[in-house]
């Protein structure tokens, strides 16, 4: 996915860590950008090949390649309690379920709600869908609590604060509930994408106040897509910044697994498609951490 970055501005939105309030903006919503955005793409991806909808319904034990790629380390979901943060079009939430987990998701785009239900009334599995941003989640989800927590690929760099997110995601736990990661590894995020001859970084590593804002009118589940709303606003944020979130947070970390794949074509033209769904490196891939799955626990 070949993208152009505008520029960078000063994020303006006032989070009230303590309370958990809803988040306030005064000159720039970066949610309502990338918001517009998703709605644009949620039908997109729904009717595109690579999230297969329209074969879980016709196959029960069919799970997605992003859930299945760490079924080992989910381990036995039965009668817990799961919640999906940023679900998007709930395929892996669906997948959740069909683990044996109590399954609710939540994403702050209504249009991708929308393909997320009906693909789960049409796999038949009760899902409870939930519309909000992830810093409001807890209001959102009236203080429930929960014993699992997953967040997918390609979630966290559309939040600007990963220490407000790991807030959330310890008022969200259960004592005893396990948070599971699987993401981008921030220093793919930081690659120069265009170049062909090397790897070269280019965009910032560690979080920053200021977002990437970006200008790409395709998306990755269908490179022909015209998408309208094509701004949006994105924010790394380091291996080290998130394990620091979590730890400061009181959860303890269980296990950390680096890897050299990445469910899409991040650097075109340098990797190949391996038969589970993944990409590689062409060359020497041990050159570069491409995802990395995390697991923490709240143990009072």
């Amino acid at each position: 996915m070949r993208r152009s970055v505008v520029h960078t501005l000063t994020w303006p939105i006032l989070l009230r860590l303590a309370k958990l309030e809803p988040i306030m903006d005064s000159a720039v919503d970066s949610f309502a950008t990338n918001r517009a955005n998703w709605d644009e793409r949620a039908p997109i991806h729904a009717a595109s090949t690579s999230y297969a909808v329209d074969q879980f319904p016709t196959d029960p034990a069919l799970l997605s390649d992003v859930v299945r790629f760490d079924r080992e380390r989910l381990g036995d979901l039965t009668g817990l309690r799961a919640l999906h943060l940023q679900c998007h079009i709930g395929t892996d939430t669906l997948s959740l379920a069909r683990l044996g987990a109590t399954t609710t998701g939540l994403d702050f785009s209504a249009a991708s709600l929308r393909e997320a239900r009906q693909l789960a009334e049409a796999a038949g599995e009760p899902i409870t869908y939930v519309e909000s941003n992830v810093y409001d989640a807890p209001s959102a989800l009236d203080q429930r609590r929960f014993d699992l927590i997953y967040t997918g690929i390609g979630a966290l760099c559309w939040l600007p604060d990963i220490e407000r997110w790991a807030a959330v995601v310890a008022e969200l736990l259960a004592p005893g509930g396990r948070l599971f990661l699987r993401e981008a590894h921030p220093m793919l995020y930081a690659l120069d994408e265009e170049r062909v001859d090397d790897l070269v970084l280019r965009y910032p590593y560690f979080e920053t106040p200021d977002p990437l804002v970006w200008l790409d009118s395709s998306t990755y589940a269908d490179p022909t897509a015209h998408i309208t709303a094509a701004t949006t606003h994105e924010w790394n944020h380091s291996i080290g910044e998130i394990i620091t979130a979590l730890l400061g947070q009181g959860l303890t970390l269980t296990s950390f697994v680096e890897h050299q794949s990445v469910p899409w074509e991040a650097l075109p033209g340098r990797m190949t498609l391996r038969n589970d769904g993944e990409y590689v490196l062409n060359e020497h891939p041990e050159r570069l951490p491409l995802t990395y799955t995390l697991t923490a626990e709240r143990r009072d």
